[in-house]
């Protein structure tokens, strides 16, 4: 005779449905909680407001296709820029450059971090983190966010 065991699903912590969508969210580093489609969404816009993290994604390109394709560049200075995925699956233009973290205010300062696939030395892909919890010695390298250099062309 089979006995059968009902698994239980996560439950999403904000609005405690249970349904095939919650799981655990955040790219390298993950967010610590069990969020469904809905409650993610809406906690992901909200931290990327905040961090300015509010890019279009890279497009998709067909890797057949042998056009050229220009660099992204920024729509009002027409500097260069990098874009990149946060670990919260939300995109952000980076300058190209790095600066001293004492030259860029916390809130611009950004760092990128290459995880590897398991059990091997091959980066899988480039993730934008925003440092905020520990903060660089004023000598440490930073990516700033292009916004910060963006506006310090206006200037």
């Amino acid at each position: 005779m089979a006995v059968l065991h009902s698994v239980s699903r996560p439950e999403c912590l904000l609005c405690s449905s249970n349904g095939p969508d919650v799981r655990e969210r955040g790219r390298i580093i993950p967010l610590s909680s069990e969020l469904c489609d809905r409650c993610w969404n809406k906690v992901a816009n909200d931290l990327a407001l905040s961090e300015g993290a509010t890019a279009a994604p890279e497009p998709e390109f067909d890797p057949d296709d042998v056009q050229w394709v220009e660099p992204r560049t920024c729509r009002h200075c027409d500097a260069p820029v990098r874009c990149y995925p946060t670990n919260y699956d939300r995109w952000v233009e980076l300058a190209t450059f790095e600066l001293p973290a004492k030259k860029v205010p916390p809130r611009h300062r950004w760092r990128l971090m290459r995880p590897r696939a398991a059990n091997t030395p091959i980066s899988v892909a480039t993730v934008a983190i925003r440092i905020g919890a520990i903060d660089p010695t004023p000598g440490e390298p930073v990516i700033p966010a292009h916004e910060f250099v963006c506006l310090m062309h206006e200037a």
